[in-house]
């Protein structure tokens, strides 16, 4: 029976069983298409380093001695949409069944179980053998609980896969050292060079540009510094287990002006296209960990598995669970456009030019810049969720829908009432100074609440408790800041409110 696979481009699973045998009657088919880039504007850099990536690929699987066709976007065969290029490829090659895999994103999901209803073929589709979890793992694990705390979800995982466990103990007495993991750069170590790969995409550049596709972001030189291969992406784990991890726990909150990536490892985009598993991160990063303890100290390693074992399954079970309502959520009902300068990031507040104009520039930000600098301003100047979350999946290289969805409207601007975060992630000017070098090179006065200068982010904290007050005020985890809103002087609190409005009236002059 001749067979054709389709594999997408967040499917670069070298290691996986489809691959073990080399079958003539077995063809391959990857695509570039216009219907990828037109659902939400991309960043030039994830463009490239998408179709880069994917191309390597192909050769890779031909290299093996298997079939591939692929067709790239300026081929005059390609219909730029899924089930046009599947339909003809199928009928040209006189293929008798068609097999795929999974994808991460519900659109596909749904287009591809349409297209296959279609067909007059057996069809079948296989797990990507990627993840820790299957779809509904995390669904099941939840099912008839109110609220889905990742906690708790995370300590199953270390305890189904007997990861830093004595016994059914977790190692070192405690599940968790966030405690440990939120200082600033105090400069007690050295910064690290981070390990770049120097991709030159000059050709798939003017390809898109001959293609017209739309995009924005920068790159220098059609330069891409991601790993775009299997062999990279185990050459970076393999640097930041020598060089980042032993401080990645403690500086993984801190923000500098200086220094772009400063211990994180920079591996997203190479997990979420599937060049390299969590489960090869994590095991390397553990062994790493039990040969240099004297090195590398238990909350560095914890909070390095937290992220992957933890977060990285829990959103993306999250997201098969609640799909297609989470993508509706609007729980403070927000509509304001974004600003203008999101684009550009000129803007006077400096945490924000340096933490957009950095996504601008490198497709690439830390967890913090894009949670507690940029999605929190969003969040206070009440921005709609629809347009934080087309630019938080454009922008970003290692953005795929199943986990940015998540991580922005629901923990970043808590649109889902509080599925994913037990209280809105907000805070002023106090905790980005706290966290960075930012502030004090800042045109705005961190210090200031109101009046020539004031930091926004001051005012619009406060506006936005006031605001929401009816929605929030019975979480208990807001007593406290409800408690010092209630002690505010009246007059005080009128000046603040007076002032949010000005801001959030010329919040693209800000």
């Amino acid at each position: 029976m001749k067979t054709l696979r389709f594999i997408l481009g967040d499917q670069l699973n070298s290691t996986h069983s489809w691959f073990l045998q080399k079958d003539p009657e077995t063809v391959y088919v990857m695509m570039e298409m216009m219907q990828e880039q037109n659902y939400v504007k991309h960043h030039i850099q994830k463009i490239l380093a998408f179709f880069a990536a994917m191309r390597n690929f192909a050769f890779q699987l031909e290299k093996a001695g298997h079939k591939v066709i692929y067709l790239k976007l300026d081929d005059p065969e390609n219909e730029q949409t899924l089930a046009g290029n599947l339909q003809k490829i199928i009928g040209k090659n006189s293929i008798e069944q068609f097999e795929y895999f999974l994808p991460d994103e519900y659109r596909l999901d749904q287009q591809l179980k349409t297209f296959c209803k279609d067909l007059s073929i057996p069809t079948k589709a296989y797990d990507t053998e990627h993840f820790f979890t299957s779809r509904e793992e995390v669904g099941d694990f939840f099912s008839g609980k109110k609220q889905l705390i990742m906690e708790s979800f995370y300590r199953h995982m270390r305890q189904k896969y007997d990861l830093l466990m004595n016994g059914k103990e977790p190692t070192g007495g405690l599940w968790n050292f966030d405690v440990d993991n939120r200082n600033r750069y105090d400069k007690k170590v050295p910064l690290p060079e981070p390990l770049v790969f120097e991709h030159d995409l000059s050709e798939i550049r003017a390809m898109i540009d001959e293609m017209k596709v739309q995009r924005f972001g920068n790159v220098v030189g059609n330069i891409v510094d991601l790993p775009l291969s299997r062999k990279e992406a185990l050459k970076l784990i393999d640097y930041f287990c020598q060089h980042l991890l032993p401080h990645f726990g403690t500086y993984e909150d801190a923000m500098l002006q200086q220094h772009v990536s400063l211990f994180h490892s920079r591996l997203s985009f190479a997990l979420n296209v599937k060049l390299i598993s969590p489960k090869e991160v994590i095991s390397q990063a553990i062994m790493a960990w039990q040969h240099r303890q004297k090195e590398i100290s238990l909350p560095q390693i914890e909070g390095f598995v937290r992220q992957i074992l933890g977060w990285r399954e829990y959103m993306r079970g999250l997201y098969w669970n609640k799909m297609p309502e989470f993508a509706e959520k609007n729980f403070f009902n927000h509509h304001a456009k974004l600003p203008e300068w999101f684009w550009t990031g000129e803007t006077k507040m400096n945490c924000l030019k340096h933490s957009i104009g950095q996504s601008l520039d490198l497709g690439w930000a830390h967890h913090i810049q894009r949670l507690m600098v940029i999605g929190n301003f969003a969040m206070l100047s009440g921005s709609n969720p629809d347009e934080v979350d087309a630019w938080y999946l454009g922008i970003y290289v290692d953005a795929m829908q199943w986990v940015q969805l998540p991580n922005t409207r629901g923990m970043s601007q808590f649109a889902d009432g509080g599925m994913v975060g037990t209280k809105p992630y907000a805070a002023s000017a106090a905790y980005i100074n706290k966290m960075s070098d930012y502030c004090g090179s800042c045109f705005y006065d961190r210090n200031k609440k109101y009046g020539e200068k004031a930091c926004p982010y001051n005012s619009l904290y406060w506006d936005f408790f006031s605001r929401n007050e009816n929605l929030l005020a019975n979480n208990q985890r807001l007593k406290l800041i409800y408690g010092n809103l209630h002690r505010l002087k009246p007059e005080d609190l009128e000046k603040i409110l007076e002032q949010a409005a000005v801001y959030k009236s010329m919040v693209n002059e800000l």
